[in-house]
């Protein structure tokens, strides 16, 4: 399954069941280690496990099972690594405190200058 179309398995995961203020970043370039992270939020603990479940049965049922899953029994914070696509399902004060946005949409054309 191409990464197009596994982005779209898992907005569509996230949004049937009301994941809110979705999120896709582009991070091919930044990183090696995924190409895409969707970043989703839930109303509870019991939101965002049922938010990342929803994105694994999905992911399982098109044949391209989770590299794997962290955070499940907490639910403040699941990770669901499909390896071209890291899925982050947060409740808001987590995902607040963290900000994944800000940090991986940092301005390419930046460049930075050692002080001597």
């Amino acid at each position: 399954m191409n990464t197009d179309k596994l982005v779209e398995l898992v907005l569509g995961a996230l949004n049937d069941l009301k994941g809110r203020d979705i999120q896709v970043l582009d991070v091919r370039g930044k990183t090696s280690i995924t190409d895409v992270m969707v970043i989703a939020s839930g109303t509870s603990n019991r939101h965002v496990r049922s938010l990342a479940d929803a994105v694994i049965d999905k992911a399982k049922q098109a044949g391209h099972a989770p590299l794997g899953i962290e955070g499940e029994s907490v639910g403040e914070w699941v990770l669901v690594d499909l390896l071209d696509v890291v899925v982050h399902v947060m409740q808001p004060q987590t995902r607040a405190f963290y900000s994944l946005e800000k940090l991986w949409s940092v301005d390419d054309g930046l460049s930075l200058q050692a002080e001597s």
